[in-house]
């Protein structure tokens, strides 16, 4: 192998730095967060000691520099997504909540006794739950589209499904589970000659591939800051404007407000209208390094260094008798996702761990695709900008102490 395109990230993330029973991590776990490089940390720590104030409603320099911070992260955010305007940007919690936001708001207005929502065997409980909710508040319906053998969407049902024409399609771009990277600009272009409106759960996307929310046409997107880089807490729902001025608030209270009276208030515009109370001021700051950086590594560095690194490891993987990857071998995001011939996943990941090799084992809360799949749970391992080859031959080590431990 060529020598990787970011090797020299690895610097900018101290928690490789830190040791563990004398050794260091091998830290394989970026699906469910990612590290967080100097820049991210030492910009979060500078507002925190320095700068430290309120946002939007203060009279003084540093609530007013506060501010300007504030909102220079979501014209970040604009530009990362390519939004039409920061309008556009809605900061929440996490993808998560944005998808409870849209569901209580777009899917409390719009969603009729039986209409259906679609959603797809690949989605997070995240991207599940929250319709299941409205859907019963409502009176509508859950519709889902299988995958097949290979671990992708079932085209053919996909359009069958949207025959019913449902109201809602609710999609990942690429799936937690196994790295399936889902065609959602064709689906969205499938779902709205259906006459659906489209949310697009970008969590494992965004940190990997470029994303363009006006070449996509997606009319929801949502991702998380600590799938980033950034910090825990921070979120983004980006919605087209013309949507986000129908909907009605998701929460109450200061700031999403224009006039209050006891008798009736009456709401501030978007996007602050679903910004309710004091934000996660710190973490929206933090996210701001965090866009700058991966977009400083560059998009294409940053495929490059974790395909060849994936490539390497579905190799060495797939030499091992007895382990197999799920999903997509090929043509996917920088996850595998392992299921070890007579041993449990969570015994895997507890020996892996003994080696300090720090990957996830468990369900990946995707119930739904792990029973189709046949299984409980799997080993996942996943890539990012700060992994080497090292790292990947301290797992294919490790998979092969499970093996002897347990076979």
């Amino acid at each position: 192998m060529s020598e990787l395109p970011l090797i020299k990230a690895r610097a900018d993330f101290p928690a490789l730095t830190h040791r563990v029973r004398g050794k260091p991590i091998v830290y394989l776990d970026t699906a469910a967060t990612a590290l967080k490089p100097w820049p991210v940390i030492e910009r979060i720590s500078l507002f925190n000691t320095y700068q430290t104030a309120n946002v939007h409603r203060g009279a003084h320099f540093l609530a007013d520099q506060a501010t300007t911070f504030f909102e220079e992260t979501r014209e970040k955010v604009r530009s990362f997504l390519n939004a039409e305007s920061t309008d556009e940007i809605v900061f929440t919690k996490g993808t998560t909540d944005s998808i409870n936001l849209v569901a209580q708001t777009y899917g409390k207005k719009y969603l009729q006794p039986g209409d259906e929502v679609l959603l797809t065997e690949l989605e997070h409980h995240a991207n599940i739950v929250p319709w299941q909710m409205i859907c019963e508040e409502r009176g509508a319906k859950i519709s889902v589209v299988p995958i097949d053998a290979d671990g992708r969407l079932d085209e053919k049902v996909f359009q069958q499904k949207l025959n019913s024409k449902p109201k809602i399609l609710a999609i990942t771009h690429c799936s937690n589970a196994l790295g399936t990277i889902n065609d959602v600009k064709k689906y969205i272009q499938w779902a709205h000659q259906a006459g659906a409106k489209v949310l697009v759960d970008g969590a494992q996307m965004v940190a990997n591939h470029k994303v363009d929310v006006r070449d996509l046409d997606a009319d929801f997107y949502v991702f998380s800051g600590h799938k980033l880089f950034g910090p825990y807490g921070v979120g983004v729902l980006y919605g087209k404007r013309a949507i986000l001025e129908n909907l009605p608030p998701y929460q109450g209270g200061g700031s999403m407000i224009s006039q209050v009276t006891f008798e009736k208030t009456t709401y501030n515009d978007i996007p602050y209208r679903f910004e309710a109370g004091t934000p996660n001021i710190e973490g929206v700051i933090g996210l701001g390094p965090a866009l700058d950086y991966v977009q400083k590594l560059g998009w294409d560095n940053i495929t490059l260094h974790e395909q060849m690194l994936l490539n390497y490891a579905t190799e060495k993987i797939l030499e091992i008798k007895g382990i197999t990857i799920l999903g997509p071998k090929s043509e996917k995001a920088p996850i595998l996702s392992l299921k070890i011939e007579g041993v449990h996943h969570s015994d895997a990941g507890q020996v892996l761990d003994q080696e300090n090799v720090a990957v996830r084992a468990g369900h990946h809360c995707t119930q739904p695709l792990m029973r189709k799949l046949g299984v409980p749970g799997t080993v996942r391992a996943s890539i990012s900008v700060y992994n080497n080859m090292n790292d990947i031959d301290l797992l294919v080590k490790g998979l092969r102490k499970v093996q002897e431990l347990f076979l």
